[in-house]
């Protein structure tokens, strides 16, 4: 792994409006990422992660602080929208392909302008959908493709001129469980064959599990950043993290009603693992007192 960074930001703070009504989205975040990572940014709606994806694309300006990537200070760029195409790649949610072209012309669109000729981006866009699985969908348009083969066309788009960093906003958002899971195992190739530097925002342990890296934010700040060693261990620490683990860890009375979803399902996860018990299926509900039950 490089030496140098690929991202830097120092004291990153962004606030929207003025006066009393104004929301700090993010409220001094330093970090670094390195060239080669796969890391991903946690937390609650509204905590600032999309916020923070946007200062690193240059989508967004920050009301104070810094923001580098490779090697090159956001603040001067002198072109924005060429910094944008070369440097990094985005995709989001909503996989925003232009419905009247086909698999193939959506690829390419990011290569117009840059100097290549036809010929040669059309050979790029052809590596590029055969390298993410769709060899047999490059004359389909986006209404003839399912949601987890467009993700994989917008993958695809975002690699068009090689850049040096892929910002992914919630990715797996807009899918079924098995088109999420695919697309996790195309971003992990990505990144171990080819060493594409991937940041993925996401709320889904599902998704952040996968990475090397979590980092995890609150309220605009950066709260946890560790490296992912033992699935365990990540189960537990997003019950740390949870309503239920800050209520157990300040002494609060609990209830089971507290747990988000994701948070039931990580809970069964750790306790089924601890009874030695297969992670399929769904434990009973536990029988509550009457106080626990007002809690």
């Amino acid at each position: 792994m490089s030496t140098e960074p690929l991202i830097r930001t120092e004291n990153l703070t962004k606030v929207y409006g003025r006066g009393p009504t104004a929301v700090r989205a993010l409220d001094g975040v330093s970090l670094e990422v390195y060239p080669g990572e796969f890391l991903a940014v946690m937390g609650p709606s509204g905590c600032g992660k999309s916020t923070l994806l946007n200062l690193l694309g240059a989508l967004d300006r920050p009301t104070e602080g810094q923001v580098w990537v490779q090697g090159e200070d956001l603040a001067r760029l002198k072109d924005v929208d060429r910094f944008r195409a070369q440097t990094v790649g985005f995709v989001f949610q909503l996989h925003n392909l232009l419905p009247t072209l086909t698999a193939l012309e959506n690829v390419e669109i990011p290569m117009q302008g840059l100097g290549m000729g036809r010929g040669p981006r059309r050979e790029r866009a052809r590596e590029l959908l055969a390298r993410v699985g769709l060899a047999d969908r490059m004359d389909h348009l986006p209404s003839q493709l399912s949601g987890g083969q467009r993700q994989r066309v917008a993958i695809a788009r975002a690699l068009a001129n090689d850049p040096a960093l892929i910002l992914a906003d919630e990715p797996t958002g807009s899918l079924d469980s098995q088109s999420g899971e695919e697309l996790l195992a195309l971003f992990e190739d990505l990144n171990r064959a080819h060493g594409t530097t991937i940041l993925v925002v996401t709320h889904d342990r599902r998704v952040a599990q996968v990475t090397r890296r979590i980092l995890r934010m609150r309220d605009g700040r950066m709260v946890d950043d560790h490296r992912v060693t033992d699935p365990l261990e990540e189960d537990l620490r997003m019950l740390a993290h949870s309503r239920l683990g800050q209520a157990v860890l300040q002494g609060k009375p609990v209830s089971s009603r507290v747990l988000l979803p994701e948070e039931r399902a990580v809970f069964q996860r750790v306790l089924r693992r601890a009874l030695g018990l297969p992670e399929e299926g769904a434990l009973a509900e536990p029988e509550l007192d009457e106080q626990s039950a007002r809690g």
